[in-house]
């Protein structure tokens, strides 16, 4: 993985103040795209995840919040600035959240405000939101079942989706309803530990 900040990434709170910041805002992308690269993109989980990755079309943004009031502040600050960039410059963006919103329970609520988010700024049917945190939990599942790894990342993260862009993924992709049983399919014949050792394996872009 290149030790240079990815082009598309960027800090939520403007430059960083000193060089430590830049490194651990650095190492929170890095593993970040190892995550992508290799889980989701690897295991194939989102069929339309690899091209926004081959043509660098992904923001990567690591907010400072410490609390649910600055994430959503963070977020309400990329979906304005999604909603206004070129989508041929920028389809996706994915708000990283090392510092804020550990819990689940609390990410869960914030979740709530975000969706009231959207219809506020009349971005609904423009913008998604899509959810992945380190405790991802389905509903009807136990915090132990392995399924739950489909939309488990590193760190808490808002993914800010285009809906054009996936009505256009969905067309490519007829069968897009069965991605999720696919998906857990595929994460009960791994099995928690055969996830682990695929995961600490090195991508092809590290």
């Amino acid at each position: 993985m290149s030790d240079k900040p990815h082009p598309l990434a960027a800090p939520a709170t403007g430059p960083a103040s000193a060089s430590d910041h830049v490194q651990d805002n650095d190492a929170v992308i890095a593993a970040t795209r190892h995550w992508l690269t290799r889980a989701v993109i690897g295991l194939n989980l989102c069929p339309f995840a690899k091209a926004v990755h081959v043509k660098d079309q992904i923001r990567y943004v690591v907010s400072a919040a410490h609390d649910m009031e600055g994430a959503l502040l963070d977020l309400e600050k990329e979906l304005r600035w999604l909603s206004e960039a070129d989508p041929r410059a920028v389809d996706t963006t994915l708000l990283i959240l090392p510092q804020a919103l550990l819990d689940f329970h609390e990410y869960n609520d914030a979740l709530f405000f975000a969706g009231r988010m959207l219809r506020q700024l009349r971005l609904e049917g423009e913008l998604q939101i899509a959810s992945f945190h380190p405790d991802y939990q389905f509903e009807g599942t136990a915090p132990d079942d392995v399924e739950n790894f489909t939309n488990r990342s590193p760190y808490p993260i808002l993914h800010l989706l285009r809906e054009a862009s996936i009505d256009r993924a969905v067309d490519a992709f007829p069968e897009a309803e069965t991605i999720y049983a696919r998906n857990e399919a595929l994460m009960r014949k791994m099995g928690a530990a055969g996830y682990h050792d695929w995961m600490a394996r090195p991508a092809d872009d590290d």
